[in-house]
């Protein structure tokens, strides 16, 4: 949880397919989502999709909260069991991540950023990793940018099965660096 200067509370819990799935399906659907997510599916497959993400263990699905207000949607995951270990020289404790604003409301007021470092403090706390990596897509330049603010250091295009993506690494050095910084 990070409380920003005007009170504003960022929280996370995890993702309920009963209590989620249609709001998920809802967000995946916004016009802003769909160029870098591509699950604007139909609900019958978005909810199998969604069961499976659910089902798979090196994962965590996430719903993002600002003052208790469900905003964005967030997954953590072992980036070794992950499709990008194939990519890069992963260490055990590796974490990743992905998210989206899915509330377009939210959409233009900054807090990408503060709610990356809150998930990022929370990925952090597991004292075994020692880095996190980002694989936005190539051309969702906005999210790089953030990812650069959080202390995110671009490594490397990648050219993934669902996306052209630069790969990035935040250290734990970096992101205690950047946060002191910001002080």
């Amino acid at each position: 949880m990070i409380q920003q200067e005007t009170n504003t509370v960022f929280t996370f819990r995890k993702v309920d397919f009963e209590k989620d799935a249609v709001l998920l399906h809802q967000w995946h659907h916004e016009p802003h989502v769909i160029p870098f997510w591509n699950q604007n599916f139909p609900f019958s497959q978005y909810a199998k999709h969604l069961k499976g993400l659910l089902s798979d263990r090196h994962q965590t699905l996430w719903i993002g909260m600002m003052n208790g207000e469900e905003m964005s949607y967030w997954e953590t995951y072992w980036a070794k069991d992950d499709i990008i270990g194939r990519y890069y020289d992963a260490e055990p404790f590796d974490q990743g991540v992905h998210l989206l604003i899915g509330d377009p409301s939210y959409l233009g007021k900054g807090l990408a950023e503060p709610m990356l470092q809150s998930i990022m403090k929370q990925m952090f706390s597991d004292s075994r990793t020692a880095r996190i990596v980002a694989e936005p897509d190539s051309r969702n330049t906005k999210m790089i940018h953030v990812f650069k603010k959080c202390g995110f250091v671009p490594q490397k295009e990648l050219n993934l099965p669902d996306k052209q993506a630069l790969f990035l690494i935040c250290t734990r050095e970096d992101f205690e660096r950047r946060l002191t910084s910001d002080l």
